[in-house]
């Protein structure tokens, strides 16, 4: 921990108190959830940031665009407008945020991709649409109890187990880690490749999971292409270049090019960073840029990074992916 955060310590009391009030009263019914009577996955964690949600929703898209009509529904963070927006060809980051906007970019008309800080308002609104989605697939919005979801998808990273955590200030919890009993799946993220049946069981140990839930493990695995607005090239072929992250995160990424052996300088931005004109300025004087896919969504539209700006895909890689797809699949079948 560092030595800040300890300074922080004695208002953790404070914050857990009012955080464990707060879920006491939605538990008692004090405060009132809504529920819809379309399946509503909430996809979500305890920790602020940097647990592979973004991954995961497009995860489940995949899964179930072929089948049945999919809206995604997130808060649209930093954004500039307010209220309800519906992503179309007019679309873009400062429209919906980042993360909508990779959603809208990567599956277009496969689906619908809506943003409201109100979620509730953003579900009533999505189903009063003509085209009104069979499935809605909610955002970081774990701790939104406003809504009452009727699957819970809870992430938590290897390295940054929520069993180990404290919450805010001094730790990284929005909330008690008793509020894991909410969650109907557990996913471990960003695990390594190559973990052992017999570390698994140890993390499963450690979480204690209840009879209703069910914990997978899920790795990353960078591509070995890297993307441009329309051309694709081998991470191979880029040498002494620069890398730009605004994720909480940007570890296991530094980490697996310097296992490539590249030469790269990286300028690390903070989770959701807004680039200013000076940091433009600076980035046009690059002479190749990698980056990842939501700072792409961010960057992509200045002319004077088009011909230097790539992103590096990934993908996700669920243990027992067969079980997690019958389990979700079987939760939506259950619903309609």
């Amino acid at each position: 921990m560092k030595f800040y955060r300890k300074l922080l310590f004695p208002l953790v009391p404070v914050y857990y108190a009012v955080t464990w009030l707060r879920n006491v009263l939605y538990d008692l019914g004090v405060k009132k959830s809504v529920s819809f009577g379309v399946p509503v996955i909430c996809v979500g964690n305890l920790s602020v940031g940097g647990t592979g949600k973004t991954p995961m929703i497009e995860y489940l898209i995949a899964l179930l665009k072929n089948d049945f009509s999919i809206a995604t529904l997130s808060r649209g963070y930093k954004r500039k407008t307010k209220g309800f927006q519906l992503a179309d060809i007019n679309a873009s980051a400062e429209i919906l945020g980042d993360e909508p906007f990779q959603f809208y970019s990567k599956f277009k008309n496969d689906i619908q991709v809506a943003v409201d800080s109100n979620r509730v308002n953003g579900i009533e609104t999505l189903l009063s649409l003509k085209k009104s989605p069979e499935i809605i697939l909610l955002d970081d919005a774990f701790q939104h109890r406003k809504v009452k979801a009727g699957l819970n998808i809870l992430l938590s990273t290897y390295n940054a187990f929520f069993v180990d955590d404290f919450v805010l200030p001094a730790g990284n919890l929005r909330e008690p880690k008793s509020g894991y009993k909410r969650a109907h799946i557990i996913i471990v993220t960003k695990c390594p490749i190559d973990l052992s049946e017999r570390e698994k069981n140890v993390i499963i140990d450690k979480i204690n999971p209840l009879d209703y839930q069910t914990v997978f493990f899920s790795s990353i695995e960078y591509s070995n292409v890297v993307r441009s607005f329309n051309n694709d090239k081998n991470l191979m072929d880029f040498n002494d270049f620069t890398l730009v992250t605004g994720i909480a995160n940007a570890q296991p990424l530094v980490d697996f090019l310097n296992s490539k052996q590249l030469k790269f300088e990286h300028l690390n931005f903070q989770d959701h960073y807004e680039f200013t004109s000076s940091d433009i300025d600076e980035l046009s004087r690059k002479n190749q840029i990698i980056t990842t896919e939501k700072d792409f969504m961010r960057l992509q539209n200045y002319s004077v990074l088009k011909e230097k700006l790539f992103y590096l895909p990934i993908t996700v890689n669920i243990s027992k992916s067969d079980k997690f797809s019958a389990l979700i699949k079987q939760f939506v079948s259950s619903k309609k």
